[in-house]
């Protein structure tokens, strides 16, 4: 198996405000005009996708935007996504290979939805290589960090994970 550094070299990653590394792979030439009621200030593209690289150490923290997120697994160990959805119960999906102890290729983040992962193996050799899908697409204007002492008094049987995570 590769190490991070491998990926991250290969595929001209660079560190994400979120943690870990990153790059837009995709962006579509045509855009949505919102207007109105919507969260969004402006133009968005119909779609984008990156490359998104956790070492086991590294964690996505808690964060927030106005649209849907697909993760689709590459490479190295499994991924768990968590997410805090605005109605409902928080979730997760873990992203791997073996789908007998319930990992997946895929999932969703629903819009609007608290989120962030982790390397299910924390070890100083491992890490998790995934694309993203957000649509409409991504902007950082649209991009919030989660508050810790909010989200836990809000979701008070989660306080670990959401303390891990921001």
């Amino acid at each position: 198996m590769e190490k991070a550094e491998f990926w991250i070299e290969s595929l001209k990653l660079m560190a994400h405000p979120e943690g870990g590394f990153y790059r837009e792979t995709y962006r579509s030439l045509d855009s949505y005009s919102f207007t109105g009621a919507t969260p969004f200030n402006g133009p968005r593209s119909y779609a984008t996708a990156i490359y998104y690289l956790l070492r086991g150490s590294d964690r996505s923290r808690l964060h927030r935007i106005h649209s849907d997120e697909l993760w689709f697994f590459h490479a190295g160990h499994p991924l768990t996504v968590h997410f805090f959805p605005v109605k409902g119960e928080p979730s997760s999906f873990t992203l791997g290979l073996a789908p007998w102890k319930g990992q997946v290729v895929q999932g969703a983040v629903p819009r609007e939805s608290w989120f962030g992962a982790c390397c299910e193996n924390p070890g100083e050799e491992s890490y998790s290589l995934v694309s993203c899908v957000v649509a409409p697409g991504f902007e950082f204007s649209d991009f919030a960090f989660a508050d810790k002492k909010i989200l836990q008094q809000q979701f008070p049987r989660h306080a670990n994970i959401i303390e891990h995570l921001t």
